[in-house]
């Protein structure tokens, strides 16, 4: 019993110099690190840090902003260009938008109302050939002259109107010559007849007028007869 009462007494307790040891790492550590980044400063290079001063030589200096100013000036004018060229550009592509879109809107209401020209003319011939004498066909005849003078009104309001055309010189871009015949009463090429009614659209031709032209006179004591005409529009 003693024996062993004298080997647990002998026992050695946990040594203290290795937990010295650990606080000790432990306090150095920041030190350390310290240490490392004042080093890694020192490394970095100075022209890094700071940039690079200007030209000391003012003549120098002077000619470097001189360079810079005209290549700065040549940049401007360069999109100054540019910038007039693409308004002129666009100030075109718009006039010739309005412009087509203009002459579309007339080619489109000349080809509708020529469309409506043949009606008009059936109400003129039956206009100049009848002649109602009854109470009812004058009634009629009033209802269908109301409805002829609406339909005038409103050739009116969309610009059209009638050439008039008899007694004038003959011009190719407003009448169509159907007939030639000699007249005592009128000089060559005067419009003696209107076999059929021209329009205006708005100053331009909507539809030609047909008309018969003057030769001039005639032989002495010659028949007077009609020709076809060599003319067109």
């Amino acid at each position: 019993m003693s024996g062993s009462v004298s080997m647990s007494g002998d026992a050695t307790p946990f040594p203290q110099d290795s937990a010295e040891g650990l606080d000790g790492a432990a306090a150095q550590a920041p030190d350390q690190a310290e240490a490392t980044l004042a080093d890694d400063a020192a490394e970095v290079p100075a022209e890094a840090a700071t940039p690079e001063p200007p030209s000391a030589d003012p003549v120098q200096r002077v000619a470097q902003l001189e360079a810079q100013l005209q290549a700065l000036q040549a940049e401007h004018e360069s999109l100054r260009s540019q910038y007039m060229r693409i308004a002129a550009d666009f100030d075109n592509f718009r006039k010739r938008q309005s412009r087509d879109q203009e002459d579309l809107r007339v080619q489109i209401a000349c080809t509708t109302l020529s469309e409506i020209l043949p009606v008009v003319d059936n109400f003129e011939r039956a206009r100049q050939q009848l002649e109602p004498q009854a109470e009812e066909a004058q009634t009629i005849h009033r209802s269908y002259q109301g409805l002829y003078k609406q339909l005038v009104d409103v050739f009116k309001q969309l610009g059209v109107s009638p050439m008039r055309v008899e007694g004038e010189p003959f011009d190719p871009n407003l009448h169509e010559a159907v007939l030639r015949e000699p007249s005592e009463e009128h000089v060559e090429d005067v419009v003696i007849a209107e076999l059929q009614r021209g329009y205006h659209l708005n100053g331009r031709v909507l539809r030609h007028a047909l008309v018969k032209v003057s030769m001039g006179p005639g032989p002495q004591g010659g028949a007077s007869e009609s020709q076809p005409s060599e003319h067109g529009a």
